[in-house]
């Protein structure tokens, strides 16, 4: 077979995994084993078809259920249609880790339960800090105008001494 027949050459809309995924798995898979880019291609294309027909297949069987979005048990039937039974008990494992691995994330995206400090305390101690920061709020607006004031007070200070001094300086002159 030549490389055209094993390898067709790839249209823009044709959908394929990342060279760079297959590339990882097959330096993961045999990491004392040279490939060559043909033998990567074809492994790429049979990557690609396999995909298609399980999805293919798996939409079959959500079609025949009236569905509209194919689920897990449709892609785990497809495999069994299509004889594929050895590679269903792996898909099954997989799914389970999956979803023990999501069940674990929901679990510990819920943070007020893992403090481990009751609701109501959580929310005393929120009050304290807004009260807090309330308190610091109007200290800062109370040494702003205390500031502003001591700044008019001078500088009404400064104009009648001013002032004072044009007078003493006007009587000087007679």
């Amino acid at each position: 077979m030549s490389h055209d027949e094993l390898c067709p050459p790839a249209d823009d809309d044709d959908l394929t995994l990342p060279r760079a995924s297959i590339n990882k798995m097959i330096k993961e898979l045999v990491p004392s084993i040279r490939v060559a880019n043909d033998s990567r291609e074809l492994i790429l294309n049979c990557c690609t078809e396999f995909i298609h027909l399980i999805s293919s297949e798996a939409n079959e069987v959500c079609n025949q259920r009236n569905k509209k979005t194919i689920n897990a048990e449709h892609v785990l039937e497809a495999l069994d249609r299509l004889g594929f039974t050895d590679y269903k008990n792996d898909a099954e494992a997989v799914l389970n880790d999956c979803k023990a691995v999501a069940a674990k994330r929901r679990r510990q995206s819920t943070r007020l339960e893992n403090l481990g400090i009751p609701e109501e305390e959580l929310l005393r101690q929120q009050q304290e800090l807004f009260a807090k920061a309330r308190e610091e709020q109007a200290a800062a607006e109370q040494a702003q105008w205390m500031m502003a004031a001591v700044q008019q007070s001078t500088e009404a200070m400064h104009k009648k001494m001013k002032s004072q001094l044009e007078e003493d300086s006007d009587d000087d002159e007679y």
